[in-house]
């Protein structure tokens, strides 16, 4: 049997990058998933190619009753919901003389507030099964400061903490909750920005494939007793602040 056989997982900014490849990887070990995005056209185009294991919708991640549609399509569609990945995110910069209190606020709305209203609106079908699995996608500015990503950082540490409340919360009930911590990974978002990782221990971008890996190992009942915890995949970023060659 495949890891997901008989799993139906609710994916947010499932169209493209790292969620297009959570979404084809969640097929292909046998789930059947729920792709969500407010990019129509390339959510609907993914679902399409993916054949009747996958269905579309539309979800702005701050409307909290598109999740509830959403989490009602993955039931009326596929039977119910065993898993939820809060992949959907954003980033946006500047200095604290440039960056505005409506960039703090988008920012927090979509990578915070957005993965809460995911969670209190996917947990009462979550916890209807014998074990369940939430997964947060953060980041490395979940673990640490950058200067001039503000909202960013702090969204992603907020994610982070909201991991473990929940995980608290939810764990008697047979829900697992865990947070992902990306570093520089080759997607639309990195697309244009100059990143320097020659002093990397691993010297390259991530690709998201080796993300989804992760993801699916947090997803799946392989990681029955993991919960509450960060998974960080960053090519060695945090282990320290510089690589000898």
């Amino acid at each position: 049997m495949s890891r997901f056989d008989g799993k139906v997982v609710l994916i947010s900014g499932g169209a493209r990058g790292m969620g297009e490849s959570h979404s084809r990887a969640i097929v292909a070990e046998g789930g059947k998933v729920v792709i969500t995005d407010v990019l129509d056209a390339e959510g609907q185009t993914l679902a399409d190619e993916l054949g009747e294991s996958a269905v579309y919708a539309h979800l702005d991640v701050t409307n909290e009753d598109e999740w509830l549609a959403a989490v009602k399509l993955a039931v009326d569609t596929f039977g119910g919901l065993n898993v939820l990945i809060n992949n959907a995110g954003i980033a946006n910069f500047g200095t604290l003389d440039t960056y505005t209190a409506k960039d703090w606020s988008l920012i927090i709305g979509i990578n915070l507030t957005g993965a809460f209203l995911g969670i209190k609106s996917a947990a009462p079908e979550l916890v209807k099964n014998e074990t369940s699995s939430i997964v947060n996608i953060s980041s490395t500015a979940g673990m640490q400061g950058f200067a001039a990503l503000h909202g960013y950082t702090a969204s992603k540490f907020g994610l982070r903490g909201l991991t473990k409340s929940v995980a608290m919360e939810l764990g008697h009930q047979g829900v697992r909750v865990n947070s992902v911590h990306p570093g520089n990974i080759r997607t639309p978002m990195t697309d244009g920005l100059e990143i320097d990782d020659s002093s990397t221990p691993i010297p390259r971008l991530g690709e998201p494939e080796e993300v989804t890996k992760m993801v699916l190992f947090l997803a799946s009942d392989d990681a029955s007793y993991s919960t509450g915890s960060e998974f960080i995949i960053d090519g060695g970023v945090l282990a320290g602040d510089g690589a000898v060659n």
